[in-house]
């Protein structure tokens, strides 16, 4: 299989949570590990008086950003912009931008997503659950994507006591809690929030939990991947060691104790400290994101592969048919059923024909761009020129070698006459001595 910076090379990335603790590390790591992708489309929403660009931009001008500063100083005109809100309709993407989404997008990372644990029921359905089914339903309109990345959480069942990697079915259906949302007022929500919830924590694991199922339910015919990191904190060894910029999670309880602020916490001796570092995370995103990508096109070639084993015993015999009754029924049409309807296949022309169904293929079936192909054909003839010329050197060479070898035959053959006529010439001269 390809390596991972291959893979993602020429590749167009949409990435959400760019301005998040765990997206800016997976922007870092893609531009620097693989710098041969093409573009990473950042959805970002205006904040505080600032536009998406400028959010962008004072995320890249961060410290995270200096060892990529360093090594690859251009990578900045990789990363596009784009003014989005996922918690509005059709993620309030403008007709232009969702254009260029949709033609262009290989490979999506869904990272956003509210991760505070005291967050409000419909604030925290709006974001992780809302805001992912709307992302899938833009997916789906995609006409290249490879691969849908969601970033989950490893507490999404954290109900249970042994966790598989499977979606388990959610405690309520996300639609129907959708649509209870809308018309129930803050109290009734507040009120209703720990029935619903059940033995979780909290509204974060909570619709965590139900954004998976719809990720499943919803991007069924989607190449889908998800990853659950646990508790995610500062970096092991990229870009650098120890790099965190939130009080979230182990960070907060560091500082206090270090500051002398927190003195006492209540846990277990027994309990393991489910915590991961960001970097790992990163890196299992973008391994994973390649993996599904690349058995995605083997799945294709196995499909491809059998569909050829089947079509073996077709495509090794021929049979002979009596078409009496389809000559009898093209001779009852009239001249103008005949255009309309038309059945006559000895008018088919099987160049063309061909030719429009290899073009087929790669417009309907695998989805690509045909403005490519002029440049396309032209490499095509560049390969063949280049083939029928090796082929030609290829001839001379056995040619010359056949001479050659022809050449010493003759030699050789010259010499054993040669040196049988003196032997002869010697024996005849010999006996006439003799006698």
């Amino acid at each position: 299989m390809v390596s991972i910076p291959e893979y993602y090379e020429g590749k167009n990335v949409l990435l959400t949570g760019a301005t998040g603790f765990l997206g800016k590390v997976l922007l870092e790591k893609l531009l620097r590990s693989c710098p041969k992708v093409n573009s990473v489309y950042v959805l970002v929403r205006q904040k505080a008086g600032q536009t998406p660009q400028e959010r962008v931009e004072e995320v890249l001008s961060g410290k995270l950003f200096d060892r990529l500063r360093d090594e690859n100083p251009d990578f900045r005109e990789k990363i596009i912009a784009i003014n989005s809100e996922l918690t509005q309709p059709k993620l309030a993407l403008s007709e232009e931008d969702k254009e260029v989404i949709i033609d262009s997008t290989n490979i999506i990372f869904h990272c956003a997503a509210t991760v505070r644990f005291n967050e409000n029921l419909r604030d925290a359905v709006q974001l992780n659950v809302i805001a992912t089914r709307q992302l899938i339903l833009l997916a789906q309109q995609m006409k290249n994507l490879e691969v849908f990345m969601h970033v989950s959480t490893a507490y999404a069942y954290c109900n249970r006591k042994h966790i598989d990697e499977v979606v388990y079915p959610p405690p309520v259906d996300p639609k129907k809690l959708i649509d209870s949302l809308e018309w129930m007022d803050d109290g009734l929500v507040n009120d209703i929030t720990p029935k619903l919830i059940g033995d979780r924590p909290n509204t974060y694991i909570y619709t965590k939990a139900l954004a998976e199922y719809v990720v499943q339910q919803e991007g069924a015919k989607l190449n889908v991947a998800i990853v659950r990191p646990s508790i995610v904190g500062a970096s092991w060894k990229e870009p650098f060691p120890g790099w965190i910029d939130n009080f979230n999670g182990p960070s907060g309880l560091f500082i206090a104790a270090g500051k002398g602020i927190l003195r006492t916490i209540r846990a277990s001796n027994n309990a393991l400290a489910d915590l991961v570092p960001v970097d790992v995370v990163v890196n299992m995103s973008l391994a994973a994101a390649w993996y599904s990508g690349v058995n995605r096109m083997m799945k294709t070639i196995t499909r491809l592969h059998k569909a050829m084993v089947f079509l073996e015993y077709f495509t090794s015999n021929s049979w002979v048919w009596n078409t009496e009754n389809v000559n009898m029924l093209m001779n009852q049409l009239n001249p103008e059923d005949k255009k309309t309807f038309n059945i006559d296949v000895r008018q088919l022309h099987w160049a063309e024909y061909i030719e429009n169904y290899c073009l087929g293929t790669k417009k309907y079936v695998l989805n690509e761009e045909m403005s490519g192909l002029p440049a396309a054909r032209k490499h095509l003839n560049k390969l063949r020129n280049i083939r029928y010329g090796f082929n030609t050197i290829l001839v001379i060479l056995i040619w010359r070698i056949f001479i050659a070898r022809s050449q010493m035959a003759r030699n050789i053959w010259y010499f054993v006459v040669s040196l049988c006529y003196k032997f002869l010439s010697y024996f005849r001269a010999s006996s006439t001595m003799r006698y």
